[in-house]
């Protein structure tokens, strides 16, 4: 960038979720005049405390991946990681258990202690299974991290220009449209490691039979390294927040946007609504969104912006959650900070959740968040904060009242007997002392537009075995001139790292347009874990 950048251009920054956060941050490090708009009273978005028994419980992402990501940012804004966080590594990345199973399997950050847990779980043949497993999902993730991740949404054009032809070759030898359990079968005979890593679909808000069997990277990005940090997930986004706020950046929480006006083809202002119902309109030169793109598409932000992301029709949603966020008594089972639980009939819950409703023998993910890697709580305490989390559709805008999708009161209840029933036959037995559930009505209120869905788009397009879903999530540009698009449910997709990237990408477009007459060029965020030492972004 040079010095045509204008310190009087105002952006507006729409949300502050870990995309707006991000580039609120980063584009008042650049000098520019920021103002970050969040309805609620705190940072964060999804990555949410819930306050339990007056101890806040993190309620939402719980896991901390791709610090590549997170260095680049913190050194964009003048600091670090290490200055800002208190990160704890984790040898065990998750513990796993199966229904009616004595046996349970620790996934360690080891490759060696990995393979001898594989092979003792299911044998020799399995552990060399699993090798090979390894090995394809970092070679998928080598090849599309520059291509898919750390650039602006690329046409299918574009991608096979950028893949070249090793990288069309890495994909290839998936076979022809391969959905993520599909290939998962071909690596594995054990039925239980083909749920273990087929619940990374669940990480993108989809079926294993409808995810594309590139998710299979995911396995890769947990292998480079999973931390804890010290006051949660949460504590991410009030430090980006604080650090944006060093950088002058303002920011106004307890604000409601009521539109995003367009004037004379170009996004202008905002219409704000404060917690007191005193309405004003901010005007701004460029408008960063960090909402739900699908609430743009139907209309929520105003009639100015319907056509700067594409509509996402309900079968087009990702998956939604029941959570429970608990102060609870743990007896029987050594717990580790992350925890899950599998049922007997996996197609069976993914069956339950396309038809609409809760499933009945669905995975339990239990985060406990006072535990340390040696499995003992941190402080002397009789009850320990817990997440517990149920897939489920997003359901939450369906009619009250007697409707298949209405998911009501005894439904949720019959989900928690069933669910907290399969943790009782796995040995753990909790005892909340208290709790709240949240549910896909509370996240559709909490996000709206998606009808309770936590991932954006989903992968509908199961003839192609969710390919082309990669290339219909809108980018940081939109069609509207001075509006830009960051969060989960734009490109390059869902999760921290992914929602942080898009706000990097939203503010380094922004920041090409502003140096450029030309709208056109690619932006590409340089680094990654090919060139850790990388850390601006560039054009292409």
């Amino acid at each position: 960038m040079t010095s045509s950048l204008r310190p009087e251009h105002h952006v507006a920054v729409v949300g502050a979720g870990i995309g707006g956060l991000t580039a609120a941050l980063l584009l008042a490090s650049r000098g520019l005049h920021v103002t970050l708009i969040e309805r609620a009273a705190t940072p964060g978005g999804k990555m949410r405390h819930v306050w339990v028994d007056g101890r806040p419980v993190d309620s939402g992402p719980t896991v901390f991946t791709l610090r590549w990501i997170f260095d680049q940012i913190f050194a964009a804004a003048g600091t670090s990681v290490e200055a800002e966080l208190a990160l704890t590594p984790l040898p065990v990345l998750a513990r796993h258990h199966w229904d009616g199973q004595a046996q349970s399997l620790d996934l360690h950050a080891d490759a060696a202690r990995n393979l001898d847990a594989v092979g003792r779980l299911a044998g020799a043949a399995e552990a060399r299974r699993f090798a090979a497993f390894c090995a394809e999902a970092q070679r998928l993730y080598r090849t599309l991290e520059a291509p898919y991740i750390r650039s602006d949404r690329p046409t299918f054009w574009q991608m096979v220009g950028d893949l070249g032809p090793r990288g069309l070759a890495t994909l290839a030898a998936l076979g022809p449209f391969a959905t993520l359990w599909r290939r998962l079968a071909h690596h594995f005979t054990d039925v239980r490691l083909q749920q273990l890593f087929g619940r990374y679909a669940t990480y993108c808000g989809a079926s294993p039979w409808a995810a594309p069997a590139t998710l299979m990277l995911v396995a890769q990005v947990e292998l480079d390294g999973v931390w804890t940090v010290d006051g949660g997930m949460h504590a991410v986004a009030a430090t980006l927040a604080q650090l944006a706020q060093r950088r002058g950046a303002r920011l106004r929480y307890d604000t409601h946007v009521r539109e995003i006006v367009v004037r004379d083809g170009r996004a202008r202002a905002l219409r704000l609504v404060d917690a007191q119902g005193e309405e004003e309109e901010l005007p701004a030169d460029s408008i960063v969104f960090n909402g739900d793109a699908a609430a743009l598409s139907q209309g929520l932000l105003g009639d100015g912006v319907r056509r700067a992301a594409p509509a996402v029709r309900p079968h087009e949603r990702s998956l939604s959650a029941v959570t429970w966020s608990m102060v609870a008594q743990a007896d029987g089972l050594p717990l580790l900070p992350h925890n899950v639980f599998f049922q007997d009939d996996y197609a069976g819950e993914f069956r339950d959740i396309a038809a609409g409703r809760l499933p009945a023998r669905g995975t339990v993910y239990l985060c406990a968040q006072d535990r340390d890697t040696a499995a003992t709580l941190r402080a002397s305490v009789a009850a320990e904060r817990m997440l517990c989390l149920v897939n489920a559709p997003a359901v939450g805008d369906a009619p009250a009242g007697p409707h298949p999708s209405a998911l009501d009161a005894a439904e949720i209840e019959r989900c928690e007997q069933n669910h907290f029933a399969l943790l009782r036959r796995c040995g753990l037995t909790l005892t909340p002392v208290a709790r709240t559930v949240t549910t896909p009505r509370e996240f559709h209120r909490l996000f709206p537009g998606t009808g309770g869905a936590i991932y954006g788009r989903g992968f509908a397009d199961r003839m192609t075995g969710g390919w082309m879903t990669l290339f219909k999530r809108s980018g940081a540009r939109t069609p509207v001139p001075g509006l830009y698009l960051a969060g989960g449910s734009v490109h390059p997709g869902p999760g921290v790292p992914m929602a942080a990237m898009s706000g990097q990408l939203a503010a380094a477009t922004l920041l090409a347009h502003l140096d450029s007459t030309s709208r056109s060029r690619r932006v590409v965020i340089s680094g990654g874990t090919s060139t850790p030492s990388a850390m601006t972004a560039g054009t292409a």
